[in-house]
């Protein structure tokens, strides 16, 4: 004798909107293609996460093809590899070997910047070179008033506000036991390691967006949750901007979307905590 099983559907994500409301995903990128900047945060080793941003970013682009893609993954003073890259001057491999990339761009990375090469859409290095970044958080933000007038070009400008009483900055010093030092990196210090990268981003973004289109911006959803990081440097930079955010997360279950979860972002999609990631 037969039992028969009662099995539902099983999506791969949904997409909730600030308050935990279920929406398509047709209705977000509509709205976020009335933005002047989408900050899509990620979690950087889910697969479907970044399918998602390729597919945003596909649809973004046939609404308007003015769209510009920013990455924190590809650091401001490669920009000049981007571009040549881009543009077929140099090939694939050696823009592989001599810009910093990350472990995993071949398989979460590539095909956006292959989709920007093939469409012509302009990628902008967003990110603060990591040397500089190490060096904020081993002696703090004042060292960098000593590095090359050079160096600073991949920097935003100086001095950079930093208010450690935000809440993503105060969960970091308490992350890392307030002020204590951890092999000569002290919690304040891996703020301000923090706020710099969120700064420069910013400053890169600001720096390129288009007078008409969309800039999509690809980070870490912990640089925008909760409307701050890039989003609130953003803000200080030009309060006049719309600005749109994405959040990623992930649960047990893609009923609902969990209470403290709720309000991190304009939409955020949750995506199963069982399925593969790409590291």
């Amino acid at each position: 004798m037969t039992t028969q099983l009662l099995v539902m559907d099983k999506p791969a994500y949904r997409i909730f909107d600030g308050s935990g409301v279920e929406v398509s995903y047709e209705s977000m990128v509509n709205t976020l293609d009335s933005a002047d900047v989408v900050l899509f945060g990620e979690l950087h080793n889910n697969a479907l996460v970044h399918w998602l941003e390729l597919q945003v970013a596909k649809d973004l682009y046939a609404q308007d093809s003015n769209l510009v893609l920013g990455l924190e993954m590809l650091e401001a003073d490669n920009q000049l590899l981007v571009n040549e890259y881009l543009a077929g001057t140099i090939e694939q491999r050696h823009f592989v070997q001599e810009a910093k990339l990350w472990d995993n761009y071949r398989t979460d990375y590539e095909p956006i910047v292959a989709f920007a090469k093939k469409n012509g859409v302009s990628v902008i290095a967003t990110n603060i070179p990591r040397r500089y970044a190490s060096l904020v958080a081993r002696q703090g933000i004042e060292k960098l008033d000593s590095v090359a007038d050079q160096a600073k070009k991949w920097i935003a400008p100086l001095p950079v506000e930093i208010d450690t009483t935000l809440p993503g900055y105060q969960n970091m010093l308490n992350m890392m036991g307030g002020n204590v030092s951890h092999g000569g990196m002290s919690g304040e210090k891996m703020v301000q390691a923090q706020a710099i990268k969120d700064a420069t981003m910013a400053h890169f973004i600001r720096q390129n967006i288009e007078r008409e289109g969309v800039f999509l911006h690809l980070n870490g959803s912990y640089h925008s949750d909760n409307f701050e990081g890039i989003y609130w440097y953003l803000k200080q930079y030009s309060p006049d901007l719309n600005i749109k955010t994405v959040s990623s997360v992930e649960q047990t279950t893609l009923d609902s979307l969990e209470e403290e979860k709720q309000g991190v972002a304009d939409y955020i999609i949750v995506t199963p905590t069982d399925m593969a990631h790409s590291y």
